[in-house]
């Protein structure tokens, strides 16, 4: 008898919850959260619409024929669309097939310099009990310096030890530490709590266990953040390759972009176009997969001080 009294309410019950779920999405939000969606949607499109417009304008043109470009009014689908564009920009005017590796291979192995030497540094100062704020304060003073300031002294460094033309001045520094990517992780780092390292060490783990299997695993998003920061800077990196190296086949493709501006860009903007493309696709392609991370990692990055 209990046992059928309850049915009922619990049938009752169940059915409201279903109700509850299912209920249409203006239903189960209040006005107050509708406007403040409508007012956030009315003021993200239009402008994700406006910086939109150049890169459809730039694949328009990577797909059009000479006589195209410039006819008024503008046709912004090409009729027919001519997708050989691509491979001719790439392949018959400069070797970007070798821009390409060499873009490849320093923006890997300036990746892995920054997380690794970032890593250690920000550790420690988010774990030294002694003295870590006036050298964290240190480190912060070198973001103070604009680039242009340091150019000149570099490049007098990097000429008397014979390192001009080779690409030690763009990989070599990346594996002692950069003071941005330093100050993100190790604002994170402060964010963990200290009693796993307690708890670790009653284990008999020491500084290097700790760092590698309990704050590198936590820490995936801020990690994530310092690797789409230094992909996007060193592949897109026009000045230093530009100061240091001389030689074409040892170029980047932000030079060899560059370069093919200045000797085949006054007549081939369509080539010119579908060649800036192919250059821009890994950044999208790195942000698209990795921005959850990347907007976890920025919001996360600096909770504690």
């Amino acid at each position: 008898m209990s046992h059928a009294a309850e049915d009922p309410l619990a049938t009752t019950l169940s059915a409201s919850s279903r109700k509850v779920t299912t209920a249409p999405w203006y239903q189960r939000h209040t006005s107050r959260q509708v406007l403040h969606a409508l007012l956030v949607y009315g003021l993200v499109l239009p402008g994700a619409v406006l910086f939109t417009i150049p890169l459809l304008w730039m694949l328009s043109t990577a797909l059009k024929e000479p006589k195209q470009i410039f006819i008024f009014p503008p046709e912004w689908i090409p009729n027919p669309a001519h997708w050989e564009n691509f491979w001719i920009g790439w392949n018959d005017f400069l070797p970007f097939n070798r821009f390409l590796f060499n873009s490849l291979v320093i923006t890997g192995n300036n990746i892995i310099g920054n997380v690794v030497s970032c890593c250690l540094a920000a550790f420690a100062f988010a774990r030294l009990r002694r003295g870590k704020n006036f050298f964290f304060i240190l480190v912060l003073g070198t973001m103070l310096l604009p680039t242009e300031v340091t150019i000149i002294p570099q490049y007098v460094l990097f000429s008397k030890i014979g390192w001009t033309n080779t690409w030690l001045p763009l990989t070599v520094p990346a594996w002692f530490g950069y003071a941005f990517f330093i100050f993100l992780l190790r604002q994170f780092f402060m964010g963990i709590p200290r009693e796993l390292d307690e708890a670790a060490r009653l284990d008999g783990a020491n500084s290097w266990r700790i760092l590698w299997n309990i704050v590198i695993p936590l820490s995936k998003p801020v990690l994530a953040t310092v690797v789409i920061f230094g992909f996007i800077g060193n592949w897109n990196n026009f000045l230093q390759p530009l100061i240091y190296i001389r030689s074409t086949d040892m170029q980047v493709l932000a030079v060899g972009l560059n370069m093919f501006r200045g000797a085949f860009g006054n007549t081939n903007y369509n080539y010119m176009m579908a060649v800036a493309l192919l250059v821009l696709l890994p950044v999208l392609i790195v942000f698209f997969f990795g921005q959850r991370l990347f907007v976890r990692g920025i919001a996360l990055t600096g909770i504690k001080g």
